[in-house]
């Protein structure tokens, strides 16, 4: 919330009123606790995170807590903000964030760790940890990126590894307990106490020591009391989980602007390459009957026109045939559409094509992710392609103009036969519209660049550096080019995945590198039109560390990883078991 003189001078002012349809306001004053959700981006891109949803209504139905939302501000807003008085606030009461208990960010991204640090120092809060009183904000954090949080544990008193949903009501309860004995909280102390909580990891309670060679010679707690080992959290049971049906409804355009309903958490496949699979293992889903009820109660209360379906793998879900047809047969008449993500070519033949044709039939996405089966094989992707080609035909037959492809590069093994299969099977796909009807079809081709990610089983792989990945995205682009205007191509920025490879991968002597990038103008890293990488390069060179460490080299089967203290509930030997699968 800011004055009504500094929105006047804003882009989009609405992103810092608040007040929103099915917002929660309660007077601060009249509260025990107060608790800042923190989202280290936009309000357009805090706004449409399901998890920020979640924990906000969760929290706001404690009576003694008031949760209260910040985002980073734009550039626009940050600039007025540090020229004048104003420290950064929340939405809800427009009480400066210095002002909060708990100070809880959403982490999903290792590019947002700059924003972190910015809107810490916009707030007029220590950065570090260390520095930080017992007058100040408890700073927690969790997400997916708390696969591996080391690289920046100095900045966090607390993080949450796995799922929220019960954990924060019990951190709530030991903050609680602690502010009744007494209003002057011991910080340290609270600590020790907050860890012994299930998927809570405090990193200021342990020791971490390297060799000669920068390899972790050991990691352990700094007390026998605490444990060596933080269990991820999992919420065994979705259909009794909480889910915020009254949706908030924003004033402006959010990048998913409308109701989620998330079916299932986890994945049935095992893609080799997915961090996402290991980190939401075990798969679990909801009954359609839930999700129908979810789906009316969050339009009663918001009125809007789209659904989405939500989930790792959608067409996955049992019975989402069942479950898109009801909702089809609910919602239709009221003039609201459903959606789903992409999905998988063996789903769009049958019935369930036939119903996503009723709703959607602009545009269809496919993920072959490799460009042959013997590459496709080895990263365990679940993909026939005579099913695949099965189901181009049949889209093309049922009036689709416009496929995407998602494709990977620099994936364990790749050769040269790989990048032309990419090109051989894009060209196969716009050329199977001629079977339908004149001409070849559009296509776009979407390529990312591979990072082995820790909990995975190539995560002892070394990831291709950015020349290695610039040759091929070249050898790409020239190729598919020379098809015609018919095909587009786009790749992911080489350099941010360099960054993102290397902070997924590190250790926590990268928040140094971190700092160094943030002081020097970093952020936004997530943007590629904000992303600047000659400011990393620096921070590393500056911080003496060598980021080839952490990303193309080949890491040892017996080497301690910074994330190894984590169980995420797949053992070591099981993905050591399936990268000896893969590569043989």
């Amino acid at each position: 919330m800011l004055p009504e003189e500094i929105l006047l001078q804003l882009q989009k002012p609405a992103r810092y009123i608040g007040n929103e349809w099915n917002a929660v306001k309660k007077s601060p004053d009249r509260v025990f606790i107060k608790f800042a959700l923190c989202f280290p981006d936009v309000y357009e891109v805090g706004m449409s995170n399901l998890g920020v949803r979640i924990l906000y209504g969760l929290l706001n139905e404690m009576d003694d807590v008031a949760c209260e939302r910040a985002f980073h501000p734009a550039t626009d807003a940050e600039k007025i903000m540090r020229n004048g008085p104003i420290a950064l606030n929340s939405l809800e009461s427009g009480l400066p964030l210095k002002s909060f208990d708990i100070l809880g960010f959403s982490l999903g991204y290792e590019l947002c760790y700059t924003n972190v640090l910015n809107m810490l120092d916009l707030a007029g809060i220590p950065l570090y940890s260390s520095q930080r009183q017992n007058d100040l904000p408890l700073v927690i954090a969790g997400g997916s990126c708390m696969s591996n949080p080391e690289p920046i544990a100095p900045f966090i008193d607390l993080f949450v590894i796995g799922e929220g949903e019960e954990v924060i009501k019990e951190i709530v309860a030991v903050y609680r307990k602690a502010k009744q004995l007494s209003p002057s909280i011991d910080k340290r102390e609270l600590l020790k106490s907050l860890c012994a909580l299930e998927g809570v990891y405090v990193p200021s309670l342990y020791d971490v020591q390297y060799d000669e060679s920068g390899l972790i010679r050991s990691f352990s707690p700094l007390q026998r009391d605490i444990p060596a080992r933080i269990k991820k959290r999992v919420i065994p049971d979705l259909d009794n989980s909480y889910f915020p049906v009254n949706w908030m409804v924003p004033y402006i355009q959010i990048i998913h602007d409308r109701v989620s309903l998330e079916v299932m958490r986890g994945c049935p496949n095992r893609c080799r390459f997915c961090q996402a699979r290991s980190f939401y293992y075990p798969y679990r889903q909801r009954s359609p009957r839930v999700l129908l009820d979810h789906a009316e109660k969050a339009y009663a209360s918001t009125g809007y026109d789209e659904i989405s379906l939500l989930g790792l793998s959608v067409t996955d879900y049992p019975k989402a045939e069942e479950l898109l047809g009801e909702l089809i047969n609910n919602f239709m008449q009221r003039g609201v559409s459903v959606s789903l993500p992409s999905i998988k070519a063996k789903d769009v033949t049958g019935g369930l094509l036939t119903l996503i044709t009723k709703i959607k039939k602009s545009g269809l996405t496919l993920a072959p992710e490799a460009g042959t089966e013997k590459l496709r094989e080895r990263i365990g992707k679940d993909f026939k392609l005579d099913e695949f080609f099965a189901s181009v035909e049949q889209a093309y037959r049922l009036g689709y103009k416009h496929i995407k492809l998602y494709f990977m590069i620099g994936l364990p093994g790749e050769t040269q036969e790989d990048l032309d299969g990419i090109i051989g099977l894009s060209r196969q796909v716009s050329e199977l519209k001629r079977k339908v009807e004149k001409g070849a079809g559009n296509l776009n081709i979407s390529v990312a660049t591979f990072i082995p990610k820790p909990h995975t089983p190539f995560q002892w792989l070394p990831m291709d550096g950015v020349e290695k990945i610039k040759s091929k995205q070249q050898y790409l682009s020239s190729r598919i080019k020379a098809l015609g205007p018919k095909f587009k191509i786009s790749f992911h920025d080489s350099r941010m995945s360099f960054v993102e490879g290397v902070m997924s991968r590190g250790d926590r002597r990268l928040s140094e590198v971190i700092f160094k990038a943030w002081q020097k103008g970093a952020k936004f890293d997530a943007w590629s039109d904000s992303f600047n990488a000659q400011f990393w390069l620096d921070a590393f060179r500056e911080a003496d560390i060598e980021p080839d460490f952490y990303l193309v080299r080949q890491r040892g089967g017996d080497e301690a990883l910074p994330w190894d203290f984590i169980d995420i509930g797949i053992d070591r030997e099981t993905l050591s078991g399936e990268l000896e699968k893969a590569l043989t």
